[in-house]
């Protein structure tokens, strides 16, 4: 019998014998129970970034013989970092060398001000949708959010001629202009202010406070959770964009993450470690940005989902 086999066994005789020990109240076997569907489930999902990083240090030589770690005690004969060492060696190219962290400092620029841009934006409009009334409110909503169900890859092609003839190609422009203001970010703001009391705005404005004072100290800091949340969700998108930066970024230099690792997903097929370590070092920023926005994302999932 294989470890595996024998662990699970073990498992389920766990969950007999506190079943056994009190069948008439069987809080403790259920509450096991749970937490040992929990643990198997968690196992599951961590098991792919388990891989990742096992497979980014191991050496390429011993990269298929093992499914995560080599057994111990390891040696530079299986684990070491080579991977990152000619990750890091650089391209050559047009331009020059063009080294592994220029790429990863593109996207860091490229998703943080997109994402910097899409919150002021959206949060901007939100707020006119939601605490102001004028003429064509109705049809902009009706517009905006039958906007959200045509798919973004159709309107790549008209969007690469507009931005040709705006002569923006291989620059961060194209990627910036048409993701200002995005229809969902918008309604989710819109969606979150609704909750804000209009009458602390009115107050607000009879001790003489401007409406961008309004909007910027009095209504953002009580859509928080919900900046956190868009903020969270921009930067993951854009982080792992792929479509827009492959079409108009041309300049070797100038290209992101997912483009790169695209390009070396083909350059090194025979030597995947290399790959591998880019991708474990391109998933290092969603994921710190994601805990340190952990709570405040939740709780913007939440926030004005039952208003009108």
């Amino acid at each position: 019998m294989n470890p595996l086999r024998a662990f699970a066994l073990v498992l389920v005789a766990g969950f007999f014998v506190l079943w056994l020990r009190s069948p008439k109240n069987p809080k403790a076997a259920l509450a096991y129970f749970r937490w040992v569907a929990l643990a198997c489930a968690a196992s599951l999902i961590l098991a792919p970034f388990l891989w990742l990083v096992a497979a980014a240090f191991k050496d390429r030589e011993v990269l298929n013989e093992y499914i995560f770690f080599p057994p111990l005690p390891w040696s530079d004969r299986t684990m070491n970092l080579e991977n990152f060492r000619r990750l890091f060696a650089g391209d050559a190219s047009v331009q020059g060398k063009v080294y592994f962290w220029q790429y990863v400092l593109n996207s860091l620029f490229v998703t943080t001000t997109i994402t910097v841009l899409e919150l002021v934006f959206c949060s901007a409009a939100g707020f006119a949708l939601a605490k102001y009334d004028f003429r064509g409110k109705k049809p902009l909503m009706t517009f905006m959010l039958g906007s959200m169900m045509i798919p973004s890859v159709l309107l790549l092609a008209p969007l690469y001629e507009m931005i040709v003839k705006l002569g923006l190609v291989d620059s961060y422009s194209a990627l910036f202009l048409p993701y200002l203001a995005v229809p969902y970010g918008i309604f989710l703001f819109r969606q979150a202010m609704l909750g804000v009391p209009n009458e602390m705005l009115d107050a607000g404005r009879i001790d003489g406070a401007s409406e961008l004072y309004i909007y910027l100290r009095l209504v953002m800091p009580l859509v928080r959770p919900m900046s956190a949340a868009f903020c969270l969700i921009t930067f993951i998108g854009n982080w792992n964009a792929f479509f827009a930066p492959s079409i108009f970024l041309h300049t070797q230099d100038k290209l992101t993450l997912p483009v790169v690792l695209n390009l070396y997903l083909g350059l090194y097929r025979a030597d995947y470690g290399i790959f591998l370590a880019g991708t474990l070092i391109a998933i290092l920023p969603p994921a710190i940005l994601f805990f340190a926005l952990e709570k405040e994302f939740i709780g913007g999932l939440t926030s004005g989902a039952v208003k009108g």
